[in-house]
């Protein structure tokens, strides 16, 4: 089944890699992008894109400008966002009204312009801490970090006894527990999708992502995918910077299988209506994995920093569990993390990237975010 489909946000780094996918399946594909000066540095927006795709250069916000976007289209897929868990602990509005006010104009649009499936980015930070088991071996939904502001040096989770909790696979039944603006604004996006699309005759279809890494991540911002700030480090010779003491687990999934993941969920019926996480299954240290991209790009002199602090909103533990989405989209993650590193370290050899991390962390120092 072929269609035209409108991807919000589709010059990004994963919307590229998305329309690159529904290009190869024999799709027509549209493209509403801002293109942001924080993502796409100062770029011909045309350049970014396969000469295939068309692009309307606009906010998400901009009613006219979404109603132009889904002229003639089949079916939608919904990755405009502000991206970044710090930065949306103090830049409130932006966050709020990109990702939550954006999706609320292209609903509204939709009401009048009906489409047969939308398809919306959420994450995994939804979720906050991720799932735990407790020495007992009872499963623990709302495990909490309450003493962070207090220096202590107990970085995980502890039951109301004081022993540790165990990190285990989370599940898309997991409660929601919304620790910081933008997993508030992705959860918001979520539920505005399903409410929204059956009454009005439209499938609605989250994808709550884990960590995307591959080439293409915009290495100059500070606030993008753990893997591109560490690649930005090491590119400018200095050390990936690691909040707590770096054995916070996450699960790290590339690009591609994100965007084949999109374009089977734009497809399938047993898609329509529901939620589901994609990741890779397999869960990392990010100590690890800066030690291992730090080989993967020759830089074994550059030791992760350790840095010792929390920033307010940041989660322990949190990694997917896939076998909602292997049952229901056939989806399991293709890409072998060391060979993805590998490509990823040759694509960023040929960049340049401003090193904002510091100047980051000093920003969320100032406003009382680290503890």
């Amino acid at each position: 089944m072929s269609e035209t489909v409108l991807v919000t946000g589709g010059a990004g780094f994963i919307g590229r890699f998305v329309a690159e996918e529904l290009l190869r399946r024999g799709h027509r594909v549209r493209v509403l992008d801002s293109l942001i000066e924080q993502v796409h540095g100062q770029v011909d927006g045309s350049a970014l894109l396969s000469p295939e795709a068309e692009l309307i250069h606009g906010d998400v916000r901009d009613r006219a400008a979404v109603a132009t976007a889904l002229k003639d289209v089949d079916s939608v897929i919904h990755l405009a966002a502000e991206v970044g868990v710090g930065q949306s602990m103090y830049e409130v509005e932006r966050y709020t009204s990109t990702n939550d006010v954006g999706t609320a104009v292209l609903f509204e649009a939709l009401i009048a312009d009906r489409k047969r499936r939308v398809v919306t980015a959420s994450s995994m930070s939804i979720y906050g801490e991720g799932l735990y088991r407790d020495a007992d071996g009872a499963l623990v939904e709302d495990a909490d970090r309450p003493n962070l502001r207090d220096g202590l040096t107990q970085w995980d989770p502890v039951d109301g006894a004081g022993r540790p909790l165990i990190p285990v696979a989370t599940p898309e039944w997991k409660r929601p527990a919304l620790s910081s603006i933008y997993a508030l604004n992705k959860y918001v996006q979520e539920r505005t999708t399903h409410i929204m699309a059956a009454p009005y005759g439209m499938e609605g279809v989250c994808l709550r992502l884990f960590n995307v890494y591959g080439p293409g991540q915009a290495l100059s911002n500070p606030y993008t995918g753990v893997l591109a700030i560490f690649a930005s480090r090491l590119l400018n010779g200095q050390k990936p910077m690691i909040f707590e003491d770096g054995e916070q687990r996450r699960d790290f999934v590339h690009v591609s299988d994100v965007a084949r993941a999109f374009a089977d969920a734009l497809v399938l019926p047993a898609a329509a209506g529901g939620t589901f996480n994609i990741g890779s299954g397999q869960d990392r240290s990010v100590t690890d994995v800066a030690r291992e991209l730090a080989r993967a790009m020759g830089r074994n002199d550059l030791a992760p920093e350790i840095v010792g602090k929390a920033r307010i909103g940041d989660i322990r533990h949190c990694f997917c569990d896939t076998g909602l989405a292997a049952e229901k989209l056939d989806f399991r993650a293709r890409q072998d993390f060391g060979a993805g590193l590998a490509v990823l370290a040759e694509w960023v050899a040929d960049q340049t990237a401003t090193d904002n991390v510091a100047a980051a962390r000093a920003e969320l120092e100032m406003r009382g975010l680290v503890a």
